[in-house]
């Protein structure tokens, strides 16, 4: 089980979307591995994870809005958006980009971590 979750937590890091708080937890976690930081830098993960995941009702009103227009660009928010609804659709709580993901994996998994 733990080589998934390196995997999702590499994948994560490497995501475009991933912020910066998240990609450090991560790798101080991922560099952790095997030493005494590991159940800290687990915790820290586990905790940034659950701070920076996105809902996806969250991530569809920054599609719609007029600052998520101005990030993503007009056509680009529009189609995110209509991802969004696609997404949610389908019954999913959480964006599926892969910093989302990786995250929504690190939670599910927060037990086997610890």
């Amino acid at each position: 089980m733990k080589e998934s979750i390196v995997k999702a937590v590499k994948e994560m890091i490497e995501a475009p979307s991933c912020c910066p708080e998240l990609e450090t937890a991560g790798e101080v976690w991922l560099e952790s591995l095997g030493t005494d930081a590991e159940i800290s830098a687990t915790k820290a993960l586990i905790a940034e994870a659950k701070a920076d995941i996105c809902t996806i009702d969250n991530v569809y009103e920054l599609f719609v809005s007029d600052e998520g227009k101005k990030m993503f660009g007009e056509d680009k928010a529009r189609e995110l958006a209509e991802h969004a609804k696609e997404v949610k659709a389908a019954g999913k709580e959480y964006c599926d980009c892969g910093a989302c993901t990786g995250a929504k994996f690190v939670i599910d998994h927060e037990s086997e971590m610890l």
